[in-house]
């Protein structure tokens, strides 16, 4: 199977790009899961809400315009809950868990922190709230996977400049603990762990300065399993010479 995840910045604009299409005819995902769609799900149109040979859940924010992520699926999970339970994440549409039969995966937007302390403290409440989830889970006897956009950049190998970001949130120390932390709760991040010692490989560019163009860019986006799945882990994937939004997506096969 092959499980995506991919910040498109815009279901609408993405579309409009061609990103969606290009993006699943060439890689034909078994599971993809979106962030940052920026849409409610009666404002959008069929030809988005149900591409051919895919199911589709799709969790907005309650403010328009922003947020929300989706899942389209190849298979019918055997269930799917939209956020995760606790209502300051929940309206804000940053989470969707779906079971399927030999593991749950769990599609997050995480929160950005740039706007000042309080989005710092709500993003690493957000960070403890999804990984407890997932504790619980594995503690059921499940395997899980937890994708998305994480916004931070773990190491300085995850960013074009890290000295100049080092007090930018996404790449702040007190962000970063937490990236450590759910590496000591017994998680592998999955490109890291086939590409070791590997710099230059980025998921997010800026618009501006022609980033993308010069691969000035940050590793922000994540697929994270447990010890206990990470030998099915056959390959990890950064596309990233798909296009549409400011992000590029990642996956794993399995």
């Amino acid at each position: 199977m092959k499980l995506f995840s991919w910040n498109v910045n815009g279901i609408r604009a993405c579309t409009r790009k061609e990103g969606i299409k290009t993006f699943l005819n060439a890689y034909e995902p078994d599971i993809l899961f979106l962030q940052e769609i920026k849409a409610n799900v009666e404002d959008l149109p069929d030809e988005i809400l149900s591409p051919s040979g895919y199911h589709s859940v799709w969790h907005s924010a309650e403010k328009k315009g922003y947020s929300g992520v989706a899942l389209l699926t190849k298979k019918k999970p055997i269930s799917v809950i939209e956020g995760l339970g606790y209502p300051e994440f929940d309206q804000e549409g940053r989470a969707i868990i779906a079971e399927y039969e030999n593991f749950t995966a769990i599609g997050c937007y995480f929160p950005n922190g740039s706007m000042g302390p309080h989005r710092i403290d709500y993003k690493l409440r957000f960070y403890e709230t999804v990984f407890d989830i997932a504790d619980t889970l594995r503690k059921e006897g499940r395997s899980v996977i937890i994708c998305g956009d994480y916004n931070t950049a773990h190491e300085a190998i995850d960013l074009a400049r890290p000295k100049e970001n080092e007090e930018v949130s996404g790449f702040m120390r007190i962000e970063r603990d937490w990236m450590d932390e759910i590496i000591k709760r017994g998680y592998i991040d999955t490109f890291r762990s086939h590409h070791p010692n590997e710099p230059e490989h980025y998921t997010w560019w800026t618009y501006r300065t022609a980033a993308r163009k010069r691969n000035v860019g940050w590793r922000i986006d994540y697929v994270f399993v447990d010890e206990a799945f990470y030998p099915k882990v056959k390959n990890s994937i950064i596309a990233k010479e798909i296009l549409g939004s400011d992000h590029c997506p990642v996956g794993i096969e399995f």
